[in-house]
């Protein structure tokens, strides 16, 4: 299952989520999940911000080799499963003929309890991104759980 993970600038929220997404995935065994991430206006060949950078190691997660990727059609057909981080990157997702497998990322965590957006953390303090890694984590293993629950009772 590929997941495609997708924020603004692809420098912050969507590799930090990409990177979780790998690291839970190989703690739990999901030898086919895929992550990756993209911007709906990303400037291409863009590294993760400083922040992001840090809060990585921070987790022993490298994301060093990350460059940013514009969001297109080609990676939302490539994908299974697209998470946005606000409405305005699920309309730009929707628009490139993504309907019908993408969702906010806490809507699709929460099974629809919650429709609220992930802050960007773009130009804050360290405490601010450790923050948002600490939600994009929590968010992520309610995603984890429910695609094996769903895996398990054969529902979509």
């Amino acid at each position: 299952m590929r997941i495609l993970f997708v924020c603004t600038g692809n420098t912050c929220r969507s590799p930090l989520s990409e990177a979780i997404a790998r690291k839970i995935a190989i703690e739990r065994g999901l030898t086919d999940v895929e992550a990756m991430s993209a911007g709906t206006s990303a400037h291409d060949g863009a590294p993760a911000s400083d922040g992001s950078l840090l809060v990585g190691m921070e987790r022993n997660m490298d994301l060093g080799g990350h460059r940013a990727q514009t969001l297109n059609r080609d990676l939302v057909r490539q994908a299974d499963l697209i998470l946005a981080m606000g409405p305005h990157h699920l309309e730009r997702i929707e628009a490139l003929g993504g309907a019908g497998k993408s969702f906010l990322l806490s809507d699709y965590a929460s099974h629809g309890a919650s429709t609220r957006p992930i802050s960007d953390p773009i130009g804050a303090e360290l405490d601010v991104y450790r923050a948002t890694a600490d939600e994009l984590e929590d968010e992520i293993r309610r995603v984890l759980d429910r695609i094996t629950a769903e895996r398990s009772t054969g529902a979509q």
